[in-house]
């Protein structure tokens, strides 16, 4: 991560970080800022918080494996005190998931997964176990509409790749209500 904010009030410098990936390309759609903290994905699947001013790291949480195919490479979306963050992977064959952490504390507040698992809505639609491997990543920053309160965030990639079953709702958008709970 490099910072060159100082005009708008943002610190300068570089947070280096040692990245662990199964092979995917150093991709990296942007960082979010929300009051004096900068959010960033990384391919290794975590999400750092750093100070603004100062860029020393606040937090970090591990969202995800990345030795099963996990990484994210999307702009986290900061917004009414959560930093949601989507993850990438469906080429591997992963689960699609958002994730929702506290902007100050770094603690998962939730996780809606893309692919239905057992018992959840939709799952009869998936064969066997092929929801596991389905993808439906969120590899897109999605949007917030603050009059409605929503989060709308698309999904995309069947995975894994190489497999041509029919896969529903691997390329659907989710609309999330930003209520009680958020």
């Amino acid at each position: 991560m490099l910072a060159l904010g100082e005009a708008c009030g943002l610190g300068t410098g570089q947070y280096p970080r040692d990245l662990q990936t199964i092979g995917f390309g150093k991709t990296n759609r942007g960082a979010a800022i929300l009051d004096d903290m900068v959010y960033v994905g990384t391919l290794d699947g975590h999400l750092i918080a750093l100070d603004a001013k100062s860029g020393v790291q606040r937090w970090d949480a591990d969202v995800a494996d990345y030795k099963v195919g996990h990484c994210i490479t999307v702009a986290p979306l900061a917004i009414r005190g959560k930093v949601v963050v989507g993850i990438s992977g469906g080429e591997a064959g992963v689960r699609g998931f958002l994730d929702a952490y506290d902007a100050k504390t770094g603690k998962r507040a939730w996780r809606f997964w893309t692919i239905p698992g057992p018992g959840e809505p939709g799952h009869e639609t998936w064969r066997g176990d092929d929801w596991k491997t389905g993808a439906g990543t969120t590899w897109v920053t999605g949007v917030y509409d603050p009059e409605l309160n929503l989060v709308y965030w698309g999904t995309g990639n069947p995975g894994p790749d190489w497999n041509g079953d029919v896969r529903p709702w691997r390329q659907s958008l989710h609309v999330l209500v930003c209520g009680v709970g958020w």
